[in-house]
This record gives structure tokens, C-alpha cells and sequence, in this order.
């Protein structure tokens, strides 16, 4: 970025936190970042990993250190849906958000002669009979594959908490319990359906994206363009502790964009299906304000938004 020099830079070593293991959706991107940040930093960045409640615990451990610069973590879509669903009492509001990374949209997929032939024949079945659809998804009930299902069966005009689903730990069992022929739907991240896809063995209908993807999924549209508003994905994005100053913001956000402008961090969301939806930091609070009461909506349809949650 063309910016004049800050007027503030890490003064001891920075800690990245992954709200998941080695390997999990939190940890790729942070090992990623922790190379190409090295350079504009100058001092060691270790990753922590605190796994569990999906990131809830790692976003606990940011709170207790608020006004420290040199705390951050990888944010996700649960550090909302945690607060809704009655699993967390953390207020996003009460951390820093620094940048929003990228979005990793879902692909909806079917079995190739299955009972639903296209995105349409989707709606019209969950219209017609919600409860007879059997859909699989992962990784957890209220996630954003559940919020993207209730938003396409309230557009439906099908019975939101009806939706017959199964939860699976992982988007490949998921995708398994589809090629098996034990769900007629599957709702995942776009890359977990890739090998399935190139092998025939599954075929895409529907993108939850604003546009169309890169391939393979270049020749499957997204819900737009079937006039239905589902553009819903699981988004990643760096976020610090509370009430850091304006310098401390400034350094991260100019940070994190000259790293995310690399070929290194392009090739990353290439190899993943990963589609670049950076913001910087005030429009990533604004984003998640506006996500806060989507979800919200969503999930008090589904029969799941937690009593004492509020919006």
C-alpha cells in the first residue's frame, strides 16, 4: 500500500491465535499469514492454537487482553452465531475487527440422476414437502451452511423448521452420505466437493456466491441468478483485542493489505476456491454489525436463536 510510515510498530513478539487445531479452518489461513507478515512486522509472531466452541474459546483469550496490539486472532462467522445460539456471551463488538480476509462460499450438490435435477427442482421440493428433502452439511447445527438452507427454504415458502438434516464433523462425511445415496442435498464448502465433482460421482446446482466461481464451478449458478437472495458463505478475517488506539488499528489494516496483495496469498485463495472479499476495518465492523442481524433472522426462523441473545 502507498502509506505514510506509522506512527506506531509491535514492540515484542505478536501472538496469532487459531480458534481451531492444526490444520482447521482457522489454522490454514494464520500459518499463511504469519509468513507473509513477517516483513512488515519485524518481530517474531508465534501461533497459539485454542481450539473449541468454533474459535469461541480463542476469542475469550483475545478479550482478557484488551489494549494489547500485539494479541490477534483468525475471525470466523461463529463469533456471531456463538453469541445467537446462547453458546457464548462474548459481544463482537467487544473486540478490534482489522481486516476481513476472504469468504469461503458453499456449493449445494446432488447425486447425478438423483431426485432433484437443478436448483429449481430444489425449490420446488423443499415448497412442496420440506420435511421429505434429506440434507446433509457439517460441521455444526446454526452454521452458515444451516443459515444459507433457511434462507433458500424461506424464499421457498417451505416449513424452515422442518428441514431434515444430518450434522456431520467434517464436510468429506458429508459429502460421503450424498455419494452413498443417504441425503438427496448436500450443503458444504466449495472445495470440499471438488474431488467428487471432477469424478462425476456428484453435480453442483447451486452456488450461495454473488457471482459465478472459478472453476470447476465456473458452469453453476448462484442463487442470484435464480432470484433468490442467498449470497452467504464462512468468512475469515483477523481481529485484536478491545480498545486498541488509532495507531494500532492503522498498522494492522495497512499490514494485513500489502499481505494479502502478494502472489503468494493469491495462489492460496486460488488452491482453496477462497473468493477475496477483503475489507479493512471499518468496513469489516460495519459488515459484521449487518451479518449480526441477518443471522439473527435466519436463526430465529430455524427455531434456534437463543432467548437471551438479542441483536
Amino acid at each position: 500500500m502507498n502509506a505514510s510510515a506509522p506512527t506506531w510498530r509491535p514492540e515484542h513478539e505478536v501472538e496469532l491465535i487459531a480458534g481451531t487445531p492444526a490444520g482447521g479452518g482457522q489454522d490454514r489461513p494464520a500459518r499463511v499469514l504469519i509468513e507473509l507478515l513477517k516483513g512488515a512486522v519485524d518481530r517474531a509472531i508465534t501461533l497459539t492454537n485454542i481450539a473449541g466452541r468454533g474459535g469461541g474459546n480463542g476469542w475469550d483469550y483475545l478479550a482478557r487482553h484488551a489494549g494489547d496490539p500485539h494479541k490477534l486472532a483468525i475471525n470466523s462467522p461463529t463469533i456471531i452465531t456463538n453469541r445467537l445460539l446462547g453458546e457464548s456471551t462474548l459481544d463482537h463488538a467487544a473486540l478490534t475487527p482489522l481486516a476481513n480476509l476472504y469468504t469461503e462460499y458453499l456449493v449445494f450438490v446432488v447425486r447425478p440422476g438423483g431426485a432433484i435435477r437443478d436448483a429449481r427442482d430444489l425449490v420446488a421440493k423443499l415448497a412442496a414437502d420440506t420435511a421429505r428433502v434429506p440434507i446433509a452439511f457439517a460441521t455444526a447445527i446454526g452454521n452458515m451452511n444451516h443459515i444459507a438452507l433457511g434462507k433458500i427454504t424461506q424464499a421457498a415458502g417451505g416449513d424452515v423448521r422442518a428441514l431434515a438434516t444430518a450434522v456431520f464433523d467434517s464436510a468429506r462425511y458429508a459429502v460421503a452420505h450424498v455419494v452413498d445415496g443417504h441425503a438427496e442435498l448436500g450443503v458444504i464448502t466449495a472445495t470440499s466437493a471438488v474431488p467428487e465433482l471432477v469424478a462425476g460421482a456428484l453435480r453442483a446446482i447451486a452456488v450461495s456466491a454473488p457471482a459465478r466461481m472459478t472453476a470447476p464451478f465456473d458452469t453453476v449458478p448462484h442463487w442470484g441468478e435464480l432470484g433468490i437472495d442467498c449470497v452467504v458463505g464462512t468468512w475469515r478475517g483477523v481481529i485484536a483485542a478491545g480498545h486498541l488506539a488509532p495507531a494500532h488499528v492503522a498498522f494492522w489494516e495497512h499490514a494485513l493489505a500489502d499481505a494479502t496483495q502478494t502472489p503468494q496469498w493469491r495462489a492460496e485463495l486460488a488452491r482453496h476456491h477462497w473468493v477475496d472479499t477483503y475489507m479493512g476495518a471499518a468496513q469489516t465492523r460495519a459488515s459484521l454489525d449487518r451479518e449480526q442481524h441477518v443471522m439473527a433472522d435466519v436463526l430465529g426462523a430455524l427455531g434456534l436463536l437463543h432467548a437471551t441473545a438479542g441483536t
